[in-house]
């Protein structure tokens, strides 16, 4: 729907088709979902909020600013200060807070802190790779915005596939074996794109692209799933909160240290051809995912049973 809105409209209509899309979702929401309130109603944190907010947006902007050759380096290191003491900041105001935002208490339970720092390092190469394939088939293969996105079913499709093993994988090998594996073999997916070219059979790269859609989805399932299980019904709602928090973070980090690297190895497209920038970033963006299974290591090494399995990742 994107490469075909870009060729028919402008790229503009990628983020003007939300607006309709959010009111039909709003009108759903208002008529399906139950309307649940809280036991206990607490006033909202404002003054966490702000600090942790402040924190993410600048990390997000200091990020992004490293692949900018105007920032000036002061600038970016300024506010890779400023947001690290925001979120001590917050971090420090949690902990002596009644209410907090997001209750520090949530990284007592051991699965749901393996998770969402887990979730977070493995999400940032992920998130990479929306930005990436795309400028990959169509800078670097020539291909068409509608045939680009054509070419991302592949991935959509495999992954809705690979969501139904989720269970009876980690029923099988537990929470720590899938994702120590499946990380290694998301990251091996990731800098496999080194290796398709404009000469490149079209089955080759439907196979390739669904091969990382499959243990890509696979890694969102099980990571969700074992940060949830634990969290008791007091928790859960913030805990989902968060997860959701780092989840988008994630993508923004990912997105500008895909900016960054791409211009980063910039110079090698003149060395190399059009592609040997995208190749390299490629290549980063699955080490880096690979980086979290050192987190994903201090799991545990159990097997939970299928009922509980299925109630969280349901």
């Amino acid at each position: 729907l994107g490469g075909w809105l870009v060729e028919v409209a402008s790229w503009h209509w990628v983020f003007l088709i939300n607006l309709p899309i959010g009111v039909i979702g709003y009108i759903a929401a208002m008529k399906v979902m139950p309307d649940h309130y809280a036991e206990h109603r607490t006033r909202f944190d404002i003054a966490g909020y702000l600090m942790l907010a402040f924190g993410m947006v600048v990390l997000s902007l200091a990020l992004d600013g490293i692949s900018g050759m105007a920032t000036p380096h002061a600038l970016v290191m300024l506010m890779t200060v400023a947001g690290l003491a925001a979120l001590v900041g917050y971090w420090l105001h949690a902990a002596n807070s009644t209410a907090p935002l997001f209750s520090l208490a949530l990284f007592h339970v051991p699965s749901y802190r393996i998770g969402i720092l887990g979730n977070l390092f493995s999400r940032i190469g992920s998130s990479a790779m929306p930005l990436l394939i795309p400028l990959l088939l169509q800078v670097g293969m020539g291909m068409s915005p509608m045939n680009a996105g054509l070419l991302m079913i592949p991935v959509a499709a495999a992954g809705m596939v690979s969501k139904r093993y989720a269970v009876k994988l980690v029923e099988r090998f537990g929470y720590r074996r899938v994702l120590m594996v499946n990380t290694v073999l998301v990251g091996l997916a990731m800098a496999s794109f080194i290796f398709m070219t404009p000469g490149q059979p079209l089955w080759v790269r439907v196979v390739q692209l669904a091969l990382f859609g499959a243990v890509n989805s696979l890694q969102f399932t099980v990571m969700n799933t074992v940060t949830l299980r634990d969290l008791d019904r007091d928790f859960a709602s913030a805990g989902n909160s968060l997860l959701s928090m780092v989840m988008m973070l994630a993508t923004g980090f990912g997105a500008a240290a895909a900016g960054s690297l791409l211009a980063a190895f910039a110079h090698l497209d003149q060395l190399h051809g059009a592609t040997a920038a995208l190749h390299a970033t490629f290549v980063c963006v699955g080490a880096i995912t690979l980086t979290s299974t050192l987190i994903f290591w201090q799991l545990p090494d159990t097997r939970p049973s299928p009922r509980d399995v299925e109630e969280v990742a349901e």
